[in-house]
C-alpha cells in the first residue's frame, strides 16, 4: 500500500513518462545567454541616464556601483565561482554604463535632451530591473563555467559575441573585453549542497544515448534515469538541468565540475569507485551476448564468442569495452565509434555478435526483432547508481531523497515504463 502511494504520488508530480522530456544544456547556449544578459543591463542605460537627467541626479554614484558589485561577488561566491573573476567583469560592466550614460548626458548638455524613453523611475523600477539582472547573470556564468574555463574561450566566441552584441552600444574592443574576463571566470571549492541550494539547479551529466536509462532522441532527451535525476533534484528542493558527458571522459568530467552527479545506467566498478563515489544502487545488471536470431544458438558461451573468425563489434569508452579488452582474445574484436547505429552493423552483418548490458539487450530485441539475447544469463552483474563526488554531506543527502524511492520501486516503473512505450530512435549499449 505504502509503495502503491508513493508512486502515485510521483506521477501526481511527474506527468506522463512517454511524453517527458528534457534538452541539453548546450554550452554555445549557456555562453550565448551570458552575453544576452551582458547586452540587457547595457541596453538599460539610455533609460537610467534619461531618469538621471530628470531628476538631476550625477550619473556618478559610487556608493551604488560598489554595491552592485559586491552583491554580484557574493552571489557568485554562493555558487562557487571566484570572487576576483565576477569583481572584474561587474567593474568592467559598470565602466560601461557609466561611460554610455556620460556620452547621453554630455549630448543633452549640447543638443538638448532628445530621450525617448519613457520617464521611469530609477529606484522603483530601473534599479530593481538591473538587480535581477545581475542575478540572471550570475547564475548564467555558473551554468556557462565549464565553457568559460575551457582554453582559447575568447578567440572561439568572437564570432558569437559579435553576432550577439551588434548593438552600436558595444564596440568591437569592448566586444574583446568582455570575452577576456569571461575568460577568467574559475570555480573556487564549496561543499557541493551549499552550491546546489544557492544556484537553484541540480546540473546532472548522462550521455543521452543508453536506453531505457538515457536517450536524447531528435533533440529530446528522455529515460528513465532522466525522470530520476529530477525527482532527485525536486527532493533536493532545485530543478535539473542536463549536460552531456560521454563514457570514455565520465570521471574527468565529474573531477573538472562540470556536473553535480551523473546518471544514466552508470554501473559501479571498482575503477570508478577508486575515483568517485556512488549513490544507493537502484538497478542491477550484467553483460550477455547479443547476435541475429538465426545466429544465436553459436554464441552461448565466452568461449563460444572467443574465437578465431567471430566478428564482435563494442562500443568505445565504457565497462562493455573493459570487459572485452580483459575476456576477449582470439576473436576479431572492433570498436565501432558510432555510438547510435551500432546495432545496425549486426543487422547488415557486418559483424555477429556484440556484448552489452541485458537491460540494453531487452530493448533492443523489442526494436529490433531480427535480433535475440544469446546468453540466457549474465557474464557478472553489478548495480547500477548516480554517479557522486566524493563528498559525505552531499551523498548522504541524494540517498536520503533516493532511498525512499527505490523503496517504493519507482526506478523498475520507470524502466518498464520506457521499455513498453517510450519511441526510441537509437541508443548505445554502454555502462
Amino acid at each position: 500500500m505504502r509503495r502503491a502511494l508513493a508512486l502515485a504520488l510521483f506521477v501526481a508530480c511527474f506527468p506522463p513518462l512517454a511524453g517527458s522530456s528534457e534538452a541539453f544544456l548546450d554550452p554555445e547556449a549557456a555562453v550565448a545567454r551570458v552575453l544576452e544578459l551582458s547586452a540587457a543591463r547595457l541596453a538599460l542605460m539610455p533609460a537610467v541616464a534619461a531618469a538621471k537627467w530628470r531628476t538631476r541626479a550625477p550619473i556618478a554614484d559610487p556608493a551604488r556601483e560598489a554595491a552592485v558589485i559586491e552583491q554580484a561577488v557574493a552571489r557568485g561566491r554562493a555558487v562557487g565561482l571566484d570572487p576576483d573573476g565576477v569583481r572584474a567583469l561587474f567593474e568592467l560592466e559598470i565602466g560601461w554604463a557609466r561611460e554610455s550614460e556620460q556620452r547621453l548626458e554630455d549630448r543633452w548638455r549640447t543638443s538638448g535632451f532628445d530621450g525617448l524613453e519613457p520617464a521611469v523611475d530609477l529606484t522603483r523600477e530601473l534599479r530593481p530591473r538591473l538587480d535581477a539582472l545581475t542575478g540572471e547573470l550570475v547564475t548564467a556564468l555558473y551554468l556557462a563555467r565549464p565553457a568559460l574555463e575551457e582554453e582559447g574561450f575568447a578567440s572561439r566566441h568572437a564570432a558569437l559575441a559579435a553576432a550577439s552584441l551588434g548593438d552600436p552600444l558595444w564596440s568591437a574592443e569592448a566586444r574583446g573585453e568582455l570575452l577576456e574576463a569571461l575568460g577568467r571566470i574559475r570555480r573556487t571549492p564549496l561543499p557541493a549542497l551549499e552550491r546546489i541550494a544557492a544556484s537553484g539547479v541540480l546540473v546532472v551529466g548522462t550521455t543521452g544515448d543508453y536506453a531505457p536509462f538515457s536517450i536524447e532522441s531528435q533533440g529530446r532527451l528522455g529515460g528513465a534515469d532522466i525522470e530520476l535525476a529530477k525527482a532527485v533534484a525536486a527532493g533536493l528542493g532545485v530543478h535539473a538541468v542536463f549536460v552531456r558527458t560521454q563514457w570514455a571522459t565520465l570521471l574527468d568530467d565529474l573531477a573538472a565540475g562540470r556536473f553535480d552527479l551523473a546518471a544514466g545506467g552508470i554501473s559501479i566498478t571498482p575503477e570508478r569507485a577508486a575515483r568517485a563515489a556512488f549513490s544507493s544502487a537502484y538497478a542491477s545488471g550484467g553483460k550477455t551476448f547479443l547476435a541475429r536470431c538465426a545466429d544465436a544458438r553459436r554464441y552461448r558461451s565466452l568461449a563460444a564468442v572467443d574465437r578465431p573468425g567471430v566478428r564482435l563489434v563494442v562500443n568505445p569508452g565504457g565497462t562493455n569495452q573493459q570487459f572485452v579488452a580483459a575476456h576477449i582474445h582470439r576473436a576479431d574484436v572492433r570498436v565501432y565509434p558510432d555510438n547510435r547505429s551500432i546495432f545496425e552493423e549486426l543487422r547488415a552483418r557486418r559483424a555477429d555478435v556484440m556484448i552489452t548490458d541485458d537491460a540494453e539487450v531487452e530493448l533492443v530485441t523489442r526494436r529490433y526483432p531480427e535480433l535475440c539475447r544469446a546468453l540466457p544469463g549474465t557474464l557478472t552483474r553489478a548495480g547500477k547508481a548516480l554517479l557522486l563526488p566524493r563528498d559525505p554531506a552531499f551523498e548522504a543527502r541524494v540517498d536520503a531523497v533516493l532511498r525512499p524511492l527505490i523503496a517504493a520501486g519507482l526506478p523498475g516503473a520507470l524502466r518498464r515504463a520506457y521499455l513498453r512505450g517510450v519511441t526510441i530512435d537509437s541508443s548505445l549499449p554502454a555502462s
